[in-house]
């Protein structure tokens, strides 16, 4: 019995202060990583030289590294052979590359996305049947607010290989609408819209507004479509002045809006 207990003392003098050391100087080292990736996030998020994408992203994978150094150094102050460690995780990690293809897939999409660049923090993008800003470009996944305020998380594999449509990319957009009128000359139709875009302070005066017939309806009268440029942060401020400018026009000039009737017809036997 005294020799067990001497063994259990010696145990905890020795190697239980050094598990102890160990556990704090991870505690501090993880607090102190964590720390100064924020304040380097942070002070390259403020500064418009930086790119907020990649200096995200590669902050994110030198916290990983960096704890994963400081975990290593503390296995072998504690008398741990590090280079069978070292076989060990590699061996995990190929094992765990063989069973998880689609994370891999993600992760080599990740990679094309950061080279490529089809999108950047804050552009609003629709991709995968989604829509949204991109709030965050992790290595697997890329994070997306949608307009109704949910988060979406988008795999980076079906992503990077998929059809994106960025609507942030340039500075300009179109506003595309079409009205239905009926018995009223498309001459005086097209004016009064041309009017109400020339009127409308967000609408780009070059390239010019386009007005012009694009199809005779069955019943429901003649399309007209309005075609108007403006700046990309305008765009919805646009295209719902524009609407309410082409119904009042519209009532201005007694331009009628034809809407779909039913005829309902009696036959008494």
């Amino acid at each position: 019995m005294q020799e067990f207990l001497d063994t259990i003392v010696n145990w905890a003098t020795k190697t239980g202060v050094k598990i102890i050391i160990a556990l704090i100087i991870l505690f501090i080292a993880f607090k102190i990583i964590n720390a100064v990736a924020k304040r380097f996030q942070k002070k390259f998020q403020e500064n418009p030289k930086y790119d907020k994408t990649l200096t995200k992203t590669f902050i994110n994978i030198g916290k990983v590294v960096l704890k994963i150094l400081v975990v290593i150094c503390l296995i072998g102050y504690l008398g741990i052979e590090t280079s069978g460690v070292s076989a060990l995780i590699a061996s995990v990690g190929v094992a765990a590359g063989l069973a998880i293809n689609g994370t891999l897939a993600n992760l080599a999409g990740g990679i094309m996305i950061l080279i490529t660049r089809p999108f950047k923090i804050d552009d609003f993008i629709s991709a995968q049947g989604e829509s949204g800003v991109v709030e965050d470009i992790k290595i697997c996944y890329t994070k997306v607010k949608t307009v109704d305020n949910k988060t979406v998380y988008l795999p980076n594999g079906a992503l990077s290989a998929g059809t994106i449509i960025n609507y942030s990319e340039k500075e300009i957009r179109r506003v595309d609408l079409d009205f239905s009128v009926a018995g009223n000359d498309p001459a005086k139709v097209q004016e009064v819209l041309l009017d109400v875009c020339k009127n409308e302070k967000l609408v780009l005066k070059d390239p010019e507004p386009f007005a012009r017939v694009t199809d005779y309806g069955a019943g429901n009268g003649m399309k007209i479509t309005l075609r108007a440029w403006c700046n990309n942060a305008d765009y919805w401020d646009t295209y719902f002045n524009l609407l309410d400018g082409a119904k009042a026009a519209f009532d201005e000039n007694q331009i009628v809006v034809p809407f779909d009737q039913l005829d309902v017809h009696i036959k008494n036997d």
